[in-house]
């Protein structure tokens, strides 16, 4: 039997987006999707295609983000964790508008995104019902995130002292506290050992914690159901309000001007603010200027990408949760491939472990390497070292033939530091191979400027922001 949900989460979603706007996939983007979906088969191999991939459908595109549908909630988490950021990819390279890959549920045609199925369900039963439980609408805390397994580097010291400071307060230290970095460096894990902190102390605060998304979605049910004053007096009567991924309300006029009076009357009762983002808030396109102007605020504590002993560190804390014998080999081997993110490091950690369990094999090298082929594959495959000479030199503005001189004026040096820097972190050249690309320096230069912007990306916010931009320009 199938369960009629009403508006799904995504048409909530795209409502507020830009009214009267349709999201249906054009022409062409129907085609560049049936040719990714080809070469999918190919890509990924005939098994995970046939296990997996076949079934994804095509449902909409809309602001650079091209959704796609699978019948159960399992397959959209296994998808989401192992294929989705090569298909992204794919895609990308066919289009470069294409900036977001998104999997929804969908049943029998009919949207089943759990969050609305649930929301929905809450809606009818307490239609007659005039008041909330906050807690009804904050998201669970993720039981792996609190901060005994926050491993701290010097990429997100700032940060985890920031969090511990709002916990351990008595009075609000600084509003809102506003963390920002890439994906999956750790924003979340900060976010979510928040709450349980707070729940452990047993204060009886009222904390509740959603993702931007989540927030607009509320929002637009209570102005579908006429109930707005309902859900100001919910938002407007927590003692801590935690909001992940703000940016995801950039452009939705409507959503804003309800969040900006929100905040606005949480600071004034002294209510704790945490935000978190992935760029500075003066950086967040689409945001009004009185609300990155709110958002700004109070202390802004940036997550850098991680360094190679804080992936590894990160290993050996997960390898103790596991509680698996993986060896160190292959700890070291998965830290130094894996830089994307930590997310995509542990979901790596996590596909190895459950093939040793399932095939009763022990863990090594040689069976790491199979089965994170189309994983490894990817980050191989993904730039170059010419590509990362030419992303660095148009960014600093200096000549490609810079990059394989002998000048060492600081406007060309540090320039040439950033890119062998990104050669060790987004390629598998050795170290004497990417010193042969750079006019045939000797390996120990290279790893003199990697430690150096290593050094340098904790110290100086301006030399973090040109790497993660320069990266994210490579990665897309």
């Amino acid at each position: 039997m199938t369960e009629i949900v009403g508006e799904g989460y995504a048409a909530a979603m795209r409502k507020e987006t830009v009214k009267g706007e349709s999201f249906a996939p054009s022409k062409e983007i129907l085609l560049l999707w049936k040719k990714v979906h080809g070469e999918m088969r190919g890509e990924f191999g005939e098994a995970v295609f046939r296990s997996w991939l076949k079934p994804l459908a095509l449902q909409a595109c809309y602001h650079g983000t091209l959704e796609v549908s699978v019948p159960t909630r399992f397959m959209r988490d296994w998808i989401q964790t192992h294929y989705a950021g090569r298909i992204l990819e794919m895609c990308a390279e066919k289009d470069s508008e294409i900036k977001r890959f998104e999997i929804v549920v969908v049943q029998n045609g009919i949207m089943a995104d759990e969050e609305t199925i649930e929301a929905d369900k809450r809606l009818k039963a307490n239609e007659n019902k005039k008041e909330e439980d906050p807690y009804n609408l904050s998201s669970p805390f993720d039981p792996r995130f609190t901060f005994e397994n926050f491993v701290v580097g010097k990429s997100n010291a700032l940060a985890h002292a920031a969090a511990r400071r709002v916990v351990e307060s008595q009075n609000v230290p600084f509003n809102p506290l506003f963390l920002y970095g890439g994906v999956g460096l750790g924003k979340t894990h900060l976010m979510h050992a928040i709450g349980w902190a707070m729940k452990s102390q047993g204060a009886g605060r009222r904390v509740m914690y959603m993702s931007a998304e989540k927030f607009m979605y509320q929002f637009v049910k209570a102005l579908r159901s006429k109930d707005t004053m309902n859900f100001k007096d919910t938002f407007r009567s927590v003692d801590v309000l935690m909001i992940d991924d703000i940016q995801f309300i950039s452009g939705k006029e409507s959503t804003q001007e309800e969040f900006f009076h929100t905040f606005n009357a949480l600071v004034d009762q002294n209510k704790q603010i945490v935000i978190s983002a992935d760029k500075l808030p003066s950086d967040l396109l689409g945001l009004e200027e009185r609300l990155r102007s709110r958002l700004a605020w109070g202390l802004v504590a940036d997550i850098h990408p991680s360094t190679y002993d804080l992936r590894l560190g990160i290993m050996q804390s997960k390898r103790e949760q596991l509680q698996a014998n993986i060896p160190d080999a292959v700890l070291e081997f998965l830290a130094l491939k894996v830089t994307s993110n930590i997310r995509e490091l542990e979901g790596a950690l996590n596909r190895i472990v459950a093939h040793a369990d399932v095939s009763k094999q022990d863990i090594t090298l040689e069976t790491t390497q199979e089965v994170l082929v189309d994983l490894l594959r990817a980050h191989d495959r993904r730039i170059t070292i010419d590509e990362i000479q030419r992303k660095v030199a148009e960014h600093y503005n200096i000549r490609m033939t810079d990059m394989h001189s002998a000048r060492r004026a600081r406007n060309v040096a540090r320039p040439r530091q950033v890119a062998m820097y990104l050669a060790k972190q987004l390629t598998a050249r050795s170290l004497p191979e990417i010193g042969r690309k750079f006019g045939g320096r000797d390996h120990t230069t290279v790893m003199h400027a990697v430690r150096k912007i290593e050094e340098l990306m904790v110290e100086d916010a301006q030399i973090a922001q040109d790497v993660e931009i320069v990266r994210r320009a490579l990665t897309g």
